[in-house]
């Protein structure tokens, strides 16, 4: 018995090649600032460990389920936009996109209590802590315009495309997987 695959299933990667480039780009910058927070946490392990106790665990989990939650809705819309099912993943966008904003306010809530103690950019953990997740809060912000991007495109009958929903989600993913590696080595590496 011979198995064979319909040639009517067609494999591609989705979204578009532009957004991936994007990402793959913004993944590199990411990275970069990674490499660089670790030669100077290996050179300065004891105050990068004892700033790190400061850190709230709980605010760090906290942050990384409503983004994981959120990255899982906008990837159920996207789903749901395969399946033609519009009003459903406008939904699921909202939904996505109401975890991205409360991430943004847990975070500035996080900022204000580590300020208010005295925590300052003068620490050099605090310095790199701040640039860190205040970048990754601009890409959360632009992922926020790129969901609404995703919900008017899903409102209009005529510009419904699939393709620009999956391009939308590649990018909300990204923004996930970076707050991941950014919750590792801040909160995780003590």
């Amino acid at each position: 018995m011979t198995r064979t695959e319909p040639s009517a299933v067609q494999r591609r990667l989705p979204g578009d090649g532009d957004m991936w480039v994007m990402v793959l780009g913004d993944m590199v910058i990411f990275a970069g600032y990674f490499v660089v927070f670790l030669i100077y946490r290996t050179l300065n392990q004891g105050e990068f460990l004892s700033a790190a106790q400061h850190l709230d665990i709980t605010l760090g989990v906290a942050n990384t389920v409503i983004l994981l939650t959120s990255s899982w809705l906008v990837a159920r819309a996207v789903l749901e936009t395969r399946a033609g099912r519009h009003d459903h993943a406008i939904r699921l966008i909202y939904a996505g996109g109401a975890g991205g904003v409360l991430f943004m306010a847990l975070k500035g809530y996080e900022w204000f209590l580590k300020l208010s103690a005295g925590h300052t950019n003068s620490e050099m953990f605090y310095s790199f802590y701040y640039v860190i997740t205040g970048v990754h809060l601009v890409h959360v912000l632009i992922g926020l315009i790129v969901l609404g991007v995703l919900v008017r495109e899903l409102r209009n009958p005529g510009r419904r495309r699939a393709s620009m929903v999956e391009a939308g989600a590649i990018y909300w993913h990204m923004v996930d997987l970076l707050w991941v590696i950014i919750f590792a080595l801040f909160y995780v590496m003590r």
